[in-house]
């Protein structure tokens, strides 16, 4: 098994906590809402959405994934960290055991926020991952975080 390992940062105008408990905290609740062309539902299938927990997201019928379960290993709401893992899905394929991910929500001196999100793909085998082949996977989820933003600034009370 090897580990291949990718950041990004996303900037955002909204304040971290609000970016936060939107994206990680709410998002059972909210990407359905949000995304309705996508995200059918997100459900805890163990746990209670705390540390230690498993969700697993359904895709709408129109998506190539049909569903995905991650782990919830460390939801730090002081600090606006989460850790996570994809443990089961579509998205690992053949080749991948898992995707570790881990997002940090930081205060910029601009009233804003900058996330910065690691990903560790764990694969089976020899299998190299490429940076090609999870650049549509980055897109979008950097496509969720814009509806998000636009989402808290439309409704900057939401998450107050």
């Amino acid at each position: 098994m090897g580990i291949t390992t990718f950041t990004q940062e996303y900037s955002s105008s909204v304040a971290p906590s609000p970016m936060f408990k939107a994206l990680i905290v709410d998002s059972r609740n909210l990407l359905p809402k949000l995304l309705p062309q996508f995200v059918k539902d997100v459900n805890v299938i163990q746990g209670d959405g705390e540390a230690g927990s498993i969700e697993q997201v359904n895709f709408n019928e129109d998506n190539p994934f049909k569903y995905l379960k991650h782990r919830i290993d460390v939801l730090d709401k002081d600090n606006l960290v989460c850790k996570y893992t994809m443990i089961e899905g579509d998205p690992l394929g053949d080749k991948l055991e898992s995707i570790g991910y881990e997002v940090k929500f930081e205060a910029t001196s601009d009233g804003g926020c900058l996330c910065k999100m690691t990903s560790n793909y764990n694969t089976i085998g020899e299998f190299d991952v490429k940076e090609e082949e999870v650049k549509e996977g980055r897109e979008s989820g950097i496509a969720v975080y814009r509806v998000v933003e636009s989402y808290l600034l439309e409704n900057p009370q939401v998450y107050a």
